[in-house]
């Protein structure tokens, strides 16, 4: 099953390759960050070192690789690295340059994911903010043939099938059915091209840093063995040698299905510039990187429809950031004032929090025993004990302190809260706290529905103070 936490990694790490493209020698470092942080790049050999989000909506050339761009800054080949991330569910970091391109390594997300495990992963108090397939999503491209397709699953399972009419390389299919199987079984696999793909990427500047030992070159026809000399000077080699049809230099296979295995790979690390971890089964017929961006497009904005009504998403199925002991040793309320059961959404800035409404509310005895409805107050007291989480969750020692409300602004309540209801609170942070003096917004929801919302100010003060 996949991570239902995010994580980032424990420290630094910092690896070195030329670009495939580009030719370039460049340092790459990972640099763990905060949660919901994402993934971005940050170019540090230019001035004000610019950052650049690992977002669809930022790529700017699909040509030979995914490329992205951002506040005049771009990253080359950033699909290797990518799929590296995904493949060990890791959600926050920063990755910083001092060149244009990724490094290309031998070709496959092989060594990122060696450094990444080797410094290792470290878990943090949010809740992976995936995004779960509902309803079949479709992408077709006709003139290529391409079709990519998103189904409902409660998992990641990610099949793909190429097929180039190559007497070498013919029909091949790879799956996984598990992320977890990415590392030994996709990670390794190495990106490729046709041998009569390359003078045509050498004459577009492209290819710089390509070798033999970061590509595998497929030789689908008879070569002369003066074609063979040219490609030995236009790689930088001495010689290289075929068979009659096969591998360049023959070099072996990793996987019999190497090329079908590698395409998976790069769809892995596109589909992340959609954004969130996905949970659904995609199948791919003949992919490439622009109908991978594109339908990484796709899914974003369904993503953006799915987030318009503003609800936090709550999976009961899931466990919580906090559980009622955790809020208890937290918050200094007790029965029967403590209004919120467990937290399931926690950072810097916002919080999300659950309340089970039950006919066995003290409150209910004596506010219309016959026809029972939350108090209003209630519901704001359970909001500012929520956003009181969020407060003293900025402190190292919280249960040194108590918070206080200051003031409550537009509150307004659309709809009836009652006993068999799930109260879904969100608060939001409006500014950075100063002076213990917290200004957040709030909003609880019973399913889809807004049912209360306005703004709170809060004071935090030390116990004893």
């Amino acid at each position: 099953m996949l991570n239902i936490k995010q994580q980032t990694i424990q420290k630094s790490v910092t690896i070195s390759g030329v670009g495939l493209h580009t030719g370039v020698q460049t340092n790459m470092t990972f640099v763990p960050a905060k949660p919901n942080h994402g993934i971005k790049f940050q170019r540090i050999d230019l001035p004000g070192s610019p950052i650049i989000d690992a977002d669809c909506d930022n790529v700017t050339d699909v040509s030979r690789g995914t490329t992205i761009e951002q506040s005049g800054a771009k990253v080359s080949t950033i699909e290797h690295t990518l799929a590296s991330l995904v493949g060990l569910e890791i959600d926050n970091v920063l990755i910083q340059l001092d060149g244009p391109e990724c490094p290309i390594m031998d070709g496959s997300s092989r060594e990122f994911v060696d450094v990444l495990k080797a410094v290792g992963t470290e878990e943090q108090n949010a809740l992976r903010d995936f995004f779960e397939v509902q309803e079949p999503i479709f992408y077709r491209e006709a003139p290529r043939n391409v079709e990519i397709a998103a189904l409902p699953l409660d998992d990641y399972r990610v099949t793909v099938m190429i097929d180039y009419n190559s007497p070498v390389l013919g029909s091949q299919h790879a799956s996984i059915t598990d992320i977890r199987q990415f590392e030994k079984e996709i990670a390794s696999c190495r990106t490729f091209c046709f041998l009569h793909e390359l003078e045509m990427l050498y004459k577009n500047n492209l290819i710089r840093g390509g070798d033999l030992n970061n590509a595998i070159v497929i030789v689908d026809r008879v070569v002369r063995e003066d074609e063979l000399a040219n490609i030995a000077k236009m790689l930088g080699k001495p010689k290289v040698e075929v068979k009659s049809e096969g591998i360049l230099n023959n070099i072996e296979l990793r996987f019999k299905n190497e090329p079908a295995r590698h395409k998976l790979l790069d769809i892995v690390g596109d589909l992340a510039l959609a954004g969130r971890p996905l949970k659904a089964q995609v199948l791919a017929a003949r992919p490439g990187h622009a109908a991978n961006v594109a339908f990484a497009k796709k899914l974003k904005k369904a993503m953006q429809e799915a987030e318009k009504s503003g609800k936090p998403r709550y999976n009961p199925n899931l466990p919580p950031v906090m559980d009622i002991n955790r809020i208890a040793s937290t918050l200094p309320h007790r029965y029967p004032f403590l209004l919120i059961d467990k937290i399931i959404h926690l950072d810097s800035e916002s919080v999300a929090g659950v309340k089970n409404v039950t006919m066995n509310e003290p409150f209910f005895q004596g506010h219309f025993p016959g026809n029972p409805v939350m108090p209003g107050v209630l519901q704001i007291e359970a909001m500012a004990q929520i956003g009181g989480i969020l407060v003293l969750n900025t402190v190292p020692d919280p249960e040194n302190y108590w918070t206080y409300f200051l003031g409550v602004e537009n509150m307004k309540f659309r709809k009836m809260v009652l006993p068999g209801d799930t109260l879904v609170i969100q608060c939001h942070l409006l500014a950075p706290i100063k002076r213990g003096i917290a200004k957040m917004s709030g909003r609880a929801f019973v399913g889809n529905t807004l049912v209360c919302e306005g703004t709170m100010t809060a004071s935090i003060v030390r116990k004893n103070s």
